[in-house]
């Protein structure tokens, strides 16, 4: 603290640290000229924003805001909106493609079949690491509730855990003592879990690219990976989507006992469209390009994270 209150050139801290270190009076704001909001995304659904506005109400009004996200929700356009004034936007195209050495597999089933399908496939193929993908967070907490109470070791992570129950659940996950760890995205973001065999997708995300950050948890540093989606008929279109993106159609494998209702596309529809994005703007050829809120050019950025990042700058 001694160091802090002599005054630095860059400090690094997430909001409620800085909060806790300004209310020891260890920290002062007055000279903040720039302030950057990394990953805003994962600090929105991790509970953050009230210490991010508390912040905010304490630093000089004229500073330059930069602020960085994988995604552009409604809820980060709002952040920005309130924080930056006339902002550029620049965007970095998004991956598109997953690596070679990952085999990718549909399983149609009925939504009200997943977890029993979930469940017949890790016992039957004595699969002993799963990374399970859902799209909410109180869908991540009722899987791992069902695949509990139907004998398999599951835990979740998502914004509404704890760190230290985020750090617990990764920590018995690597060890071996619980089979099945279902994350939410924003969560799994910068896991990096050696010789992950197999990734499923209990849901399939609503952005396409989001499927190809997913998979690509599996397969790392050159050794195979098994990436398998359970798609129920009403995720058609998320499904039809994700094959545009990666320029293929994923192959069908319907098991025994859980076939379907109603089947799947076995073709995307329609042309793959350029123009479309990550978030409708992300992917479409406009890498290291800005331009403002309102869709109008802006000037060409002088940098640009690598990897599908998003920023806003004023």
């Amino acid at each position: 603290m001694m160091k802090l209150r002599k005054g630095v050139d860059v400090l690094v801290a997430t909001p409620g640290r800085l909060m806790d270190l300004y209310q020891q009076n260890a920290v002062r704001f007055n000279e903040v000229e720039i302030l950057v909001l990394d990953e805003a995304d994962r600090m929105l659904d991790m509970g953050f924003i009230r210490d991010i506005r508390k912040i905010l109400a304490l630093l000089p009004a004229k500073r330059q805001n930069l602020l960085f996200s994988a995604t552009f929700s409604g809820e980060i356009r709002k952040l920005a909106e309130g924080l930056l004034d006339n902002p550029v936007q620049v965007e970095v195209a998004a991956r598109n493609t997953a690596a070679d050495n990952i085999k990718q597999s549909v399983y149609p089933v009925d939504q009200n079949q997943k977890t029993a399908l979930l469940s017949k496939l890790v016992r039957e193929n004595g699969w002993e690491q799963v990374l399970v993908f859902t799209r909410t967070k109180h869908g991540a907490n009722r899987l791992t509730q069902k695949l509990e109470r139907d004998g398999i070791t599951a835990a979740a992570i998502h914004g509404n855990k704890s760190q230290g129950a985020r750090t617990r659940a990764l920590a018995d996950f690597k060890a071996g003592e619980v089979r099945v760890l279902v994350a939410t995205d924003i969560a799994a973001r910068g896991l990096d879990i050696k010789q992950l065999p197999q990734v499923v997708n209990f849901e399939l995300p609503n952005v396409p690219e989001d499927y190809v950050h997913r998979i690509g948890r599996t397969g790392r540093a050159g050794e195979s990976g098994h990436a398998l989606s359970l798609v129920s008929a009403d995720e058609g279109k998320m499904l039809a989507g994700i094959e545009r993106l990666i320029k293929k159609q994923l192959p069908r494998t319907e098991v025994e006992g859980f076939e379907p209702t109603n089947n799947l596309p076995l073709k995307p529809k329609g042309k793959p469209d350029p123009s479309r994005a990550r978030n409708r703007n992300g992917s479409g050829g406009n890498n290291g390009k800005g331009r403002n809120f309102s869709g109008k050019p802006g000037g060409r950025s002088q940098s640009a994270r690598n990897g599908s990042r998003q920023g806003a700058g004023a």
